[in-house]
């Protein structure tokens, strides 16, 4: 614990699972850091991630991304075990339902290309022809498709138990959360030095990051710092069809369908890009039926006689640059501010791995786990997106 409570060697602002996740990684590599958290929002009612569907794929075409993918999957499937505290367990009911990509014909030699350079960074994966897409999953329309993608070890957990494991962990190794919000950012022109709290407190630290996720773009101001990163509302929706699917994986295609087998019904949307950014958590109704539905039932007609039992809004934290993650310092300017942040509507799935590496930077002044260099502050400068071909 710091020895003075307006004094840490880390500050974090924004502690959802990003945040709580770096958190985590800086205590476990260095338990001597005194280390806060700084979140407004401390029951978590508007966190991107507990509005997630929780999926975890591989099937990306930057190898960093799929390197963070593996390693973040494998501590999930684990977290239970490593990440329950002396007074908490921490569950988060992992489903192993794999992740099935599906394309036209005219992306079909795309999808498998970068089904190769998968395979050869390490993952499992099917490639499949539209007959063996229909023999595997026969309720599945696929006179329309080239191809699909099946990876068996992808799936999804539980974001609420991811974030507060993640959390609760951070907390008994000794950081400090403080529930306010960052109103002001003090600097001069080569080092970040402290933030204003809306309280009017001042928290001075040796090192700053924004994991503020959706809001990183208003946080980097306060630094006068230009992120691309915007809110982009999505919905989510839990549906029934009117007869017998059976169990799906992860469905997703080129016109950003995405929905998966959830209990006794199923739950996903369509991400629409082109919608006004903002933060807006307003839930429209009329798109399961207006939107999702027909989507859905064009490919899977048992999904004809659908019906949505709920509806509920997110916000993506979408790089307007490349739809990729900012991971590193602001080296060019202030290299004691750091960003996690960007994700794009894959942030819970790289928690453990974007956590880990930014503690490796701070702690280590590099990467050591994996080189995420690819993925800094360094390309939004140069206006030179970072090129993955794998968000769909």
């Amino acid at each position: 614990m710091p020895t003075h409570p307006h004094l840490f060697d880390v500050a974090i602002i924004g502690g959802g699972i990003i945040g709580s996740a770096t958190a985590y990684y800086l205590m476990q590599q260095d338990p001597q850091l005194s280390v806060c958290v700084i979140e407004p929002d401390p029951g978590y009612e508007l966190a991107s991630a507990l509005r997630s569907s929780g999926g975890c794929r591989v099937q990306f075409t930057g190898a960093e991304n799929i390197a963070m993918s593996l390693y973040s999957i494998d501590f999930i499937k684990n977290f239970e075990h490593t990440m329950a505290t002396a007074t908490h367990p921490a569950p988060v009911d992992w489903v192993e339902g794999g992740y099935l990509f599906v394309v036209p014909p005219q992306d079909t030699a795309n999808l498998e290309r970068n089904a190769r350079f998968q395979q050869s960074q390490g993952c499992t994966l099917d490639l499949l022809s539209p007959a063996e897409l229909k023999d595997r999953f026969p309720a599945m329309y696929v006179d329309d498709l080239g191809a699909g993608v099946h990876t068996p070890h992808d799936g999804w957990c539980d974001p609420y138990g991811l974030l507060w494991g993640f959390r609760r962990k951070a907390i008994e190794l000794g950081v400090q959360y403080i529930a306010e919000r960052v109103v002001a950012a003090d600097h001069d022109a080569v080092q970040a030095k402290s933030v204003t709290l809306g309280n009017g407190q001042i928290i001075r630290a040796t090192s700053f990051v924004n994991a503020t996720g959706a809001w990183s773009g208003d946080v980097a101001k306060l630094f006068n710092m230009s992120l691309p990163i915007v809110p982009v509302r999505r919905f989510e929706h839990y549906f029934t069809p009117g007869s017998h699917v059976g169990h799906l994986p992860y469905v997703k295609d080129t016109a950003r369908l995405a929905f998966r087998s959830e209990g006794q019904g199923y739950s996903g949307g369509l991400v629409d890009g082109n919608v006004p950014r903002g933060y807006h958590f307003e839930v429209d109704h009329k798109n399961f039926e207006e939107v999702v539905w027909p989507a859905v039932a064009h490919r899977f007609p048992a999904f004809e006689a659908a019906r949505c039992h709920r509806s509920w809004a997110g916000l993506y934290e979408v790089n307007e640059l490349d739809g990729n993650p900012v991971i590193g310092a602001w080296n060019a300017r202030l290299p004691n501010l750091y960003t996690v942040a960007g994700f794009s509507g894959h942030g819970m799935m790289h928690a453990p791995a974007a956590g880990r590496g930014i503690a490796e930077l701070i702690i280590h002044g590099r990467f050591q786990s994996i080189d995420l260099s690819r993925l800094g502050y360094e390309r939004v400068e140069q206006n030179a997106p970072y090129p993955e071909q794998g968000i769909l």
